[in-house]
C-alpha cells in the first residue's frame, strides 16, 4: 500500500500546531508518510509575530518520510489556501490525508486513514473519509458507517472525487430545493445551509461546507469511525469560525485494527443517534440561554 501525504495548513497558532505535530508524529506510519505543510501568510500587524512563530517551528520538525513547506507569501485566508493546497497536492498524488493545526491524532489515525483509503478506493459511493465522529453510542452501528454528512476535523479523500469540488454560491443555490435543503440540514436536525446563505452575502468565507454540497448533490457518502481518532482542540475560541466548545471532544481511539466492512447505504442507527445529539445541544443551549435571562431579571429585581 502506498502512503498518501499527509497536508497541514497552519497560520499563527504555535501552541495547537505543536499539539497538532506532535500527535501525528506519534503515529505508527509518520515516518513513511510525506507531509505538505501550507503556511499562510500574515493578515495583518497583529498575526506577523505568530506566523513568524509558527514558521520557525515548522523549519525545524522532523520525524516524517519527507517534509515540505509551502511558505505562501501573500495571505490566502483558511478557505483558499485549504482549496488550493488540497487540489494541488492531490492532483499530484491521486490521494490526500488533510489537517488543520488544531487536530491532535490518536497514534491509529494515519493507519485507519489509509486504510479507509485503499479499501473504499473503487467505491463509488464513498467519497470522503472521516476521522473524527461524534460523542455518540457506538453499540450496533459497526467500526465504520456511512452517512451524509462531511466532517473536516481530519479528513482524506481521492483525486477523481476532489475534482468535482466547486465554490460556486449561486449554481449552489440553484440546485437545491426546499427537500433537498431539508435532508441537507440532517433532516432539520442543524442548519448547514445557513452557511451557504452566510457565504453568498459575504459573512464569512468557507470551504468545508462546499465540499460538503458538492458530495450531497453527487449522492455521495462519507465513512466515519464509529469512535474518534481526532481531537479538534480548536474550540477555545482561538481559530476561524470555531467558539468555545467542548460538547463535541471525546476520548480518542487506541485501535489498530478496524473492521472497514459496512453496508453501502446510510446508517440509519448512526444517524438517528447524530440527530439526537444535535437535539440535544440544542436544547441545552436554550436552557442555557433561559437560566441567563433569568439570573438577569433576578439580579435587576434585586438592585430596583
Amino acid at each position: 500500500m502506498t502512503l498518501a501525504p499527509i497536508v497541514l495548513f497552519v497560520y499563527n497558532r504555535f501552541s495547537h500546531t505543536k499539539r497538532t505535530i506532535d500527535s501525528l508524529r506519534k503515529n505508527k506510519l509518520a515516518e513513511g508518510s510525506e507531509l505538505f505543510i501550507y503556511s499562510d501568510h500574515a493578515k495583518n500587524e497583529d498575526s506577523k509575530r505568530g506566523v513568524q512563530e509558527v514558521r520557525d517551528y515548522i523549519n525545524r520538525i522532523k520525524g516524517f518520510k519527507k517534509i515540505t513547506i509551502i511558505y505562501r507569501e501573500e495571505n490566502f485566508g483558511l478557505a483558499d489556501s485549504i482549496i488550493a493546497g488540497v487540489t494541488e497536492v492531490v492532483n499530484k498524488y491521486g490521494k490526500i490525508i488533510v489537517l488543520e493545526d488544531d487536530i491532535v491524532t490518536s497514534p491509529f489515525f494515519l493507519k485507519f486513514m489509509n486504510d479507509a483509503l485503499d479499501f473504499y478506493q473503487e467505491n463509488n459511493t464513498v467519497w470522503h473519509v472521516s476521522g473524527w465522529n461524534y460523542p455518540i453510542a457506538q453499540d450496533n452501528i459497526g467500526d465504520v458507517f456511512l452517512w451524509r454528512l462531511m466532517n473536516c476535523w481530519g479528513w482524506a479523500t481521492w483525486k477523481e472525487e476532489w475534482s468535482f469540488f466547486e465554490k460556486n454560491t449561486d449554481l449552489m443555490m440553484t440546485k437545491f430545493n426546499k427537500t433537498d435543503i431539508r435532508k441537507f440540514n440532517i433532516d432539520g436536525s442543524e442548519n448547514f445551509w445557513k452557511q451557504i446563505l452566510q457565504n453568498k452575502r459575504g459573512e464569512i468565507n468557507s470551504w468545508a461546507i462546499f465540499w460538503y454540497a458538492t458530495i450531497f448533490l453527487n449522492k455521495g457518502l462519507c465513512l466515519n469511525p464509529s469512535k474518534t481518532f481526532v481531537l479538534n482542540i480548536g474550540h477555545d475560541g482561538s481559530g476561524v469560525h470555531c467558539d468555545i466548545n467542548s460538547n463535541f471532544n471525546d476520548s480518542l481511539s487506541l485501535r489498530d485494527k478496524i473492521d472497514l466492512n459496512c453496508e453501502n447505504i446510510e446508517n440509519k442507527i448512526a444517524l438517528s443517534r447524530i440527530q439526537n445529539f444535535y437535539k440535544t445541544q440544542k436544547r441545552n443551549i436554550f436552557i442555557r440561554v433561559i437560566n441567563k435571562i433569568s439570573r438577569f431579571t433576578l439580579g435587576s429585581n434585586i438592585i430596583n
